[in-house]
């Protein structure tokens, strides 16, 4: 199954119609979409405009690939369970985002094992196309390292004194 996500602040209907044609041509129908406010109307795939946290990290935990828009929060979701993630940038240009922060973000996050990036429609579709070769990366902790915490700790003691 495939999860898609959008975020709950803007719709990103490029995305979305983008995978629903996919389905439609590879005849896909175990893919999952939760859209926020779309204009669009899949045809194939399972849209929701939105999920409660819990429906979220179930449906998100059994998919087999995240699909998503270059949001950390997206990012970080899928390495916390060792999720590939393919994410597509918004693009300001095409009125999908206030600036173009998420092609930025695109650049740093393709270096990371697990995630990987589509710059445009073309992209996206092609590794749609080869799901057996998105792999995720071992699953990141949710929790702060020891040395962190101590280290802010011992500052925090410091400034209260």
């Amino acid at each position: 199954m495939i999860f898609v996500s959008v975020g709950t602040q803007l719709p990103f209907d490029r995305l979305v119609r983008v995978v629903d044609q996919w389905a439609v041509s590879a005849g896909r129908t175990d893919v999952i979409a939760q859209v926020g406010h779309s204009s669009y109307v899949p045809s194939a795939i399972d849209a929701r405009p939105f999920m409660s946290p819990d429906e979220f990290v179930r449906i998100q935990r059994s998919a087999s690939l995240l699909v998503a828009h270059c949001g950390i929060g997206s990012m970080l979701s899928a390495l916390e369970i060792g999720q590939p993630v393919l994410m597509m940038p918004r693009r300001h240009s095409l009125r999908e985002h206030r600036n173009d922060h998420q092609i930025a973000t695109a650049r740093h996050l393709r270096t990371i094992p697990g995630v990987y990036i589509a710059d445009n429609e073309r992209e996206l579709v092609e590794s749609l196309n080869r799901p057996d070769a998105l792999f995720g990366a071992a699953p990141i902790s949710v929790k702060a390292p020891t040395r962190f915490t101590g280290a802010l700790q011992s500052i925090l003691e410091e400034l209260t004194g």
